[in-house]
């Protein structure tokens, strides 16, 4: 019965340091797993913020370029509004020039009339004394 109890001593042992061992590669298991979980997540943040720093450096651009067009569209909607200013101040000084001009036909065509007119009158005049 000693030897018994001598086995049964060595295989309570044999299977108490089996189950020590076994609890110690299930802490470093967990332990890797944990580390590996972390490690994980930490490059899934990484990986995340420098697609979000990339999709925002486009998005910064293209608001910086949206602000710029929209401050060369207010200098030429300015430039437009001073160019139509100056057309129709142009136009109407063409007009002013047509009228003007016309009325200087009118009035040559007038001169032009009463020549003829004292012409006309003096030849009948010249007429009348020579009879």
């Amino acid at each position: 019965m000693e030897g018994t109890k001598v086995e049964m001593g060595d295989l309570e042992s044999s299977l108490i340091q089996i189950i020590q061992e076994h609890q110690q590669r299930a802490v470093y298991i967990q332990d890797q797993s944990d580390k590996a979980k972390k490690d994980a997540l930490k490059t899934a943040v990484q990986v995340s913020e420098l697609l979000v720093d990339t999709v925002n450096g486009g998005v910064q651009e293209a608001f910086t370029t949206e602000k710029h067009i929209e401050v060369e569209i207010r200098a030429l909607i300015s430039t437009i509004i001073r160019y139509k200013k100056q057309t129709n101040q142009w136009l109407a000084a063409s007009h002013a020039l047509n009228s003007v001009l016309k009325e200087i036909g009118d009035f040559e065509n007038w001169m032009k009339t009463m020549d003829l007119d004292c012409k006309s009158i003096n030849a009948a005049i010249r007429n009348i004394h020579q009879d």
